[in-house]
């Protein structure tokens, strides 16, 4: 009797090992290749995009604002720092479609030769980086279009003299290569690509640009951003305008990142005055080293129509 239970026990030792080995793989895959959370905790950094989206069926409510300069000519205790003016608002609604698809939609004071712009937008995250670094960074692609709906001026040879629809459009596109290095601190490059019908003469229609921006996580919700981009304006461009008194400044802005729950709130300081990347690129009049900076403030609010809160990550 002993001897064949010993036998039985025997027969089935290699289908133990053998099931204890595929449990041993099962767990081990499922351990790999796990996505890396809060790359950013926000679908924006502070004026351009991150490689973030939306989770499917979740709506963002989005308001945007920046005030006046802090100093300056304009700026000081005659303005309260700024916090009298306002230099551009944006209010809009973004939808996730799919996890890695989302859109949205929204509406701008505009600062810059055109106002009352009116937005649409499409993200899709290409990549998504990985704990094993089998897939070693985050790759969103954004493109958007905004077309401006105030009055045409009188003078044909104004930059705002619209012939027709067309000359109010305006397009971007950019792609957004982010990698979070360990728990605290994520680095992203933001080549991009805007295009405006109507430009003032001597300015560019189609103008490239390179963003760089960093994330320095201080504690579980809180993290320090930081985002510059540099315009490749031509210098026949750069001379003409500064012979008319006009010069150009490349976009800087640092701020504070705070998450709670279904809110992302963003405080900025930044010399763009202008919210949309067709204005806020090729536009910036002001400068750091002149007082002629603002404060802002980003409010996100995050709503799921169905299925699992994804923010809560």
């Amino acid at each position: 009797m002993k001897s064949i239970i010993f036998l039985l026990l025997g027969s089935g030792l290699p289908f133990v090992c053998l099931a204890q080995s595929d449990l041993s793989n099962l767990f081990e895959n499922i351990a790999t290749h796990q996505p890396v959370l809060n790359t950013y905790k926000g679908t924006r950094i502070i004026m351009g995009q991150s490689t973030e989206t939306l989770g499917k069926r979740e709506l963002d409510f989005r308001v945007d604002h920046r005030f006046g300069d802090l100093g300056g000519e304009f700026g000081g205790i005659k303005t309260f720092f700024g916090t009298d003016n306002s230099t551009d608002i944006r209010i809009g609604l973004e939808y996730g479609i799919t996890d890695k698809l989302m859109v949205g939609l929204g509406r701008s004071k505009g600062s810059g030769l055109e106002s009352q712009l009116v937005d649409g937008l499409v993200k899709y995250k290409l990549l998504t980086q990985t704990t094993d670094n089998h897939v070693p960074l985050s790759l969103a692609v954004f493109g958007s279009m905004n077309v401006t709906c105030m009055s045409s001026a009188e003078d044909k040879t104004s930059p705002v003299y619209f012939e027709d629809g067309t000359d109010r459009l305006n397009y971007v596109l950019q792609t957004v290569i982010g990698r979070k290095l360990g728990d605290r601190l994520t680095l992203s490059l933001s080549p991009t690509y805007v295009h405006r019908n109507k430009v003032a003469y001597m300015d560019m229609n189609n103008m490239f640009a390179l963003g760089a921006a960093g994330r320095l996580k201080i504690s579980k919700r809180v993290g320090f951003i930081v985002e510059y981009f540099y315009p490749f304006r031509s210098q026949e461009s750069k001379d003409y305008f500064e012979a008319n008194g006009i010069k150009f400044y490349n976009p800087l802005g640092v701020g504070i990142e705070i998450e709670t729950g279904g809110h992302v709130f963003h405080i900025n300081f930044t010399n763009s005055t202008a919210i949309q990347e067709s204005q806020f690129i090729p536009e910036t009049h002001s400068s750091w080293l002149q007082g002629q900076f603002r404060w802002g403030f980003n409010i996100s609010r995050r709503f799921t129509l169905g299925g699992k809160k994804t923010w809560k990550k």
